[in-house]
């Protein structure tokens, strides 16, 4: 029987065969190195086009010149040689999405980097989208909560808004993406975690907290070791974005991290260099504002007839000597809806998270943000940013009045209030219970070396209690009066 089924299918095979010329493209590797080929030949190649070489290495056109064309290399054997014949694949570059990647770790192409087998997904998407229109948009209106207290009461996040994550090297930065991460447990949140360019140290640490913490379940890692291809480093983001643009238009909030977009952007000058095109300022290409900008667009909360899911982008950019005018630091700030700054003076005085306040803003978070905490917030801020400000004429030995003397007390309390241990997010019914106690003046009394036990206790009763942010504000206070009568 099957060898009567195999032979019907050849007669229709020889059937359907007709006689008749085929043009097939042909192109030869002219040179390789650095991870990129330059190709003589495919007059039909177009920007993106994926191309297969005959060893068995793959390409994505990157740079299409008069008489040959660019690639950058996204998969290199060791066969890889000048003179190397080209095939134009007839597809551009996808990754398969789906909740299959839910707890994987995979690298750009979307190939398993855990030790387990390729995940089942049917569906792939193109990892270079166009960004929703305008009409398939909505307004930011439901918070995404941190687990930060400074965040979450000053800096609020919105889903489906960008907020920048800026600061020197080792201030922070990545701790406090790992911590909203955390806590989007329980939230019906997909998580994204993107690494470009960092040290197997680091992917390897970054993947055994999220494991600790039980993040995993809701979160795809995706990685563009510091030593794989700058093709594969390049094209990162774009993965983790097209992972999270799938559930987003299936109706779902998802949050993705870019660690981060300075790594992100010199690779991308990097490869820009060695296809000779033209430099710009600190010798990145012309369009390295518009690379970022089309990532970040992608973020967005969509329209209920367009599935009203959400994508909130956190990118971290690394800053140098505090200088956020540089370059690549200004441009993210401008296409992003707000930065949380942190500052290396504060880091090293010991109040961590090193938030400087003053320069971290959220323009948008402010809409999300629930109208309980934004009343307690709104007062709390005002009585911080004055306390800084009177601080400093303290360091000078200026003689103050009995009501100014109470200020600085409240401020010095409550910036151990706002100090947190790394790897903690806490809840946001915590965080409304210290701003009523704080704003009520129960906590004027105390010493600051005693704020740190007091604020356990009161996070383990705010727990225990069950009261939420829409129970009464007289409720919580006259709790909270009684606990700490």
């Amino acid at each position: 029987m099957a060898d009567h089924s195999s032979f019907d299918s050849l007669t229709r095979r020889l059937d359907q065969y007709r006689l008749g010329p085929r043009l097939v493209e042909q192109g030869r590797v002219l040179s390789v190195g650095d991870g990129i080929a330059w190709i003589q030949g495919l007059p039909s190649a177009a920007m993106d086009d994926l191309l297969d070489f005959e060893d068995g290495s793959r390409g994505m056109v990157f740079d299409l010149g008069k008489n040959r064309v660019g690639a950058i290399l996204l998969q290199e054997s060791e066969n890889l040689t000048a003179g190397t014949v080209v095939h134009r694949s007839g597809r551009i570059l996808n990754i398969p999405v789906g909740d299959a990647l839910l707890g994987r770790v995979v690298d750009p192409l979307g190939n398993p980097l855990d030790g387990l087998d390729p995940p089942d997904c049917r569906t792939r998407l193109p990892l270079d989208t166009l960004s929703p229109p305008i009409i398939a948009r909505d307004f930011v209106q439901t918070p995404l909560y941190t687990g930060c207290k400074i965040v979450d009461t000053m800096i609020p996040i919105g889903r489906g808004q960008r907020q920048l994550l800026i600061g020197d090297e080792g201030t922070g930065r990545s701790t406090l993406a790992l911590d909203t991460v955390i806590h989007q447990q329980g939230q019906n949140v997909h998580c994204i975690y993107v690494l470009i360019g960092q040290k197997r140290s680091t992917v390897v640490s970054t993947l055994e907290t999220l494991r600790h913490y039980g993040a995993m379940e809701y979160t795809t890692v995706v990685v563009g070791e510091a030593f794989a291809l700058p093709g594969l480093k390049y094209l990162a983001p774009m993965a983790g974005c097209a992972i999270a643009e799938y559930w987003m238009r299936r109706g779902l909030d998802t949050l993705v991290v870019y660690d981060d977009l300075s790594t992100h952007a010199y690779t991308y000058r990097e490869l820009s260099l060695l296809l000779r095109r033209p430099p710009g300022r600190e010798a990145y290409p012309g369009d390295i504002f518009y690379l970022h900008s089309r990532l970040l667009e992608r973020s967005t909360r969509l329209a209920a007839d367009h599935g009203g899911g959400s994508m909130t982008a956190l990118p971290i950019v690394e800053t140098e000597q505090g200088e956020i005018a540089a370059y690549i630091p200004t441009n993210l700030i401008s296409i992003t809806d707000g930065q949380i700054y942190l500052d290396r003076n504060l880091f090293a005085s010991g109040f961590r998270p090193a938030i400087d306040i003053g320069r971290s803003v959220s323009r948008i978070g402010g809409k999300a943000q629930h109208p309980r905490i934004k009343e307690e917030a709104g007062q709390m801020k005002l009585d911080y940013l004055q306390f800084l400000e009177l601080e400093v004429f303290t360091r000078f030995g200026a003689k103050l009045e009995e009501t100014m003397a109470r200020k600085l007390q409240r401020g010095r309390v409550l910036r151990e209030i706002l100090k947190q241990d790394r790897l903690h997010p806490q809840p946001i019914e915590f965080h409304l219970a210290w701003l009523i106690a704080f704003n009520e003046g129960l906590l004027d009394e105390m010493a600051p070396a005693e704020v740190a036990a007091w604020m356990d206790r009161l996070e383990r009763h705010v727990r225990e209690s069950g009261l939420g942010l829409e129970t009464a504000r007289e409720v919580w206070l006259t709790r909270l009066r009684a606990w700490v009568a």
